[in-house]
């Protein structure tokens, strides 16, 4: 863990981070996002290569890892960037809507259309759309996206014109739609129209270094808004919401933040802060890597140590699902369990 209490502008980079805050963000070029992980840096450089093309982008990852924010950032450094960037969430708009919405309809087209309206394509015409959550949307819809990308055009509900436009898609999802298509639910032909660059988004438990970093970023930016001022978190809370599993990830790590900011007010914040549930986790160690010191080191003991954060690196990545986990360590099932029992594993919220 770190030797120092985190500040609100620029976290001890001693172990975890290596870039203090302010100069990550100009390292990366992604004043928005925050991120120095390996994980992030990827997901940024191939941002940067495809920002200036055409070609269509499907994100995927967990709710709240952040893909309407890497979508407003591919269209900023397109050569679209001047022209409307328009984001709609197809889940959360009702399937009776979402055609209205999307495509636009004319006068009368149905009851309490009194007049005339454009859709987002249309409002979009030289710059971007971002489907989000397009894995929500009906079979009927998929097939009028799927026209708009191949042929760029689309008529307004109730309507008998053809209307073009020029635009670029990206969609987002947090569905596997691979999946989603074997089982029928989402349009094999629309899946490989999409899937022309893919981006995953790694949720946040996969990028624990960059905790430290977005607690500093959130802590600043609460206390801007609520006018608090809360000065550093101590070693031991940084420690738990690190080991922490964050189901809701960035998302819910930034209203976690500005609950504690609000509610402590002034100073710092402690473990005796935390909610319950980000108390009860194991405090977080950083790395899996091993140094042999001048004194030298108890092999069977490093071996433990590595096997022990294999095991849980493992179960936290299929979610403590053991048959996946035993097959991405290409053990037997009964073999993980056995050493599950062996190191004292169990899950955060446990």
């Amino acid at each position: 863990m770190q030797n120092a209490a985190l500040h609100k502008t620029k976290p001890d980079a001693s172990n975890h981070c290596k870039i203090p805050f302010e100069e990550n963000k100009e390292a990366s070029g992604f004043h928005d996002i925050i991120g120095q992980s390996r994980k992030m840096r990827e997901v940024f450089d191939l941002v940067q290569k495809v920002a200036d093309c055409d070609s269509t982008i499907l994100l995927n990852g967990e709710t709240g890892t952040g893909k309407g924010m890497v979508a407003r950032a591919i269209h900023q450094r397109s050569k679209r960037r001047n022209k409307p960037f328009i984001s709609i969430n197809c889940g959360a708009i009702p399937e009776n809507l979402l055609e209205s919405e999307l495509f636009g309809h004319v006068r009368g087209a149905f009851t309490g259309a009194t007049s005339s309206k454009q859709g987002k394509f249309e409002l979009a015409d030289s710059g971007t759309i971002l489907l989000d959550e397009i894995g929500d949307m009906s079979s009927d819809l998929q097939v009028k996206v799927l026209k708009v990308l191949e042929e760029g055009e689309f008529e307004q509900v109730g309507g008998a014109k053809t209307i073009k436009v020029d635009v670029r898609i990206i969609a987002a999802t947090h569905r596997d739609l691979s999946e989603e298509v074997q089982k029928g639910n989402f349009r094999e032909d629309l899946y490989y129209r999409l899937y022309v660059i893919p981006l995953m988004l790694p949720s946040l438990r996969d990028r624990r270094s960059d905790i430290p970093f977005l607690i500093s970023h959130f802590m600043e930016q609460s206390n801007r808004k609520n006018d608090r001022s809360i000065h550093k978190i101590t070693e031991e809370a940084l420690g738990m919401m690190m080991g922490y599993a964050w189901p809701g990830n960035v998302r819910e790590l930034k209203n976690m933040m500005e609950r504690l900011v609000v509610l402590k007010g002034s100073g710092e914040i402690s473990a005796q802060d935390l909610p319950s549930e980000i108390k009860s986790t194991h405090k977080y160690e950083p790395s899996t890597t091993i140094e042999i010191s001048d004194e030298g080191i108890c092999l069977n003991s490093a071996v433990t140590e590595f096997e022990k954060a294999l095991i849980l690196q493992s179960l936290e990545k299929t979610k403590w699902v053991k048959n996946k986990a035993a097959k991405l360590l290409h053990l037997n099932r009964t073999t993980l369990v056995e050493k599950i029992k062996r190191h004292h594993l169990q899950p955060c919220n446990a």
